[in-house]
């Protein structure tokens, strides 16, 4: 009866311990989404303004030789 006792007592405490460690990598996840979504729209950013950048130079005027050559 004591060792199913002592038994129990161990599983509850390895429990306990798991569902903190669950908790703990819940949270760490949670906060590295956060990053991936931030990461996410900056290279959005990014990518709008270079091709924004890349269009204004198809446009650009072609380079020509001055008028004294």
């Amino acid at each position: 009866m004591a060792e199913d006792i002592s038994r129990i007592t161990q599983l509850e405490e390895a429990l306990a311990h798991q569902a903190k460690i669950i908790e703990e990598l819940s949270d760490q996840l949670a906060e590295q989404w956060k990053v991936v979504e931030q990461t996410r729209a900056k290279l959005d950013r990014l990518t709008e303004r270079f091709l924004s950048l890349e269009e204004q130079s198809l446009e650009a005027p072609a380079v020509t030789r001055p008028p004294h050559y």
